[in-house]
């Protein structure tokens, strides 16, 4: 599925009741510290750990340059996206976000843009608009960012960026030299 659910087919939970809307949520990855490639698994492996977090793909692994380092020499990245359909809220997703960062031992830094052993990026949740120190969404520059739309555009050819258009055409307006795909690098839902 590439556009956003309709916000009217809801998931009831058997036991309460209660109903919850299913969103599209993607979510993106990337490590240039470390094992990079266990980091990446590891990440998928816990978001598919995540209940009323389903995953229903993961892109190809590519290696990047890191954007905007602080270090000239700062180590190539591994990215890859991974789509879910959710019915959690968007804060719920950003603090499982930040704990799977958390259990690759992620080191959070005054300096933008460090390098790091794993970043778990919101990209989208649904139709979901955030604009908070805590979170922001539709992530605010993952539309200017190869490693994020080149995956993207592998598993959803028509997928359209919120507020900024079709992933096809955002892709092509980027210089996209310093992203590489890694064929013999292939992460698995468990």
């Amino acid at each position: 599925m590439t556009e956003t659910p309709n916000p009217n087919i809801v998931d009831a939970d058997s036991l309460t009741g209660e109903m919850h809307p299913i969103r599209r949520v993607v979510v993106a990855l990337g490590s240039n510290l470390g094992e990079r490639f266990a980091a990446l698994q590891g990440a998928v492996d816990a978001l598919a750990d995540t209940p009323d977090f389903f995953v229903t793909g993961v892109s190809p692994v590519y290696e990047t340059d890191a954007v905007d380092s602080p270090d000239e020499d700062s180590p190539k990245f591994l990215n890859a996206i991974v789509p879910a359909d959710t019915t959690l809220p968007a804060a719920r997703l950003m603090e499982r976000a930040l704990a799977v960062e958390d259990a690759f031992d992620r080191e959070r830094s005054e300096v933008r843009n460090a390098p790091r052993t794993l970043d778990v990026d919101l990209i989208v949740v649904g139709d979901r608009r955030a604009d908070d120190d805590f979170l922001r969404l539709p992530h605010p520059r993952a539309h200017e960012r190869a490693f994020v739309l080149q995956p993207r555009h592998d598993l959803e050819p028509d997928a359209v960026f919120p507020d900024r258009g079709p992933i096809a055409e955002l892709l092509s307006a980027l210089d996209a030299s310093g992203i590489t795909k890694v064929d013999d690098l292939v992460l698995e839902v468990q």
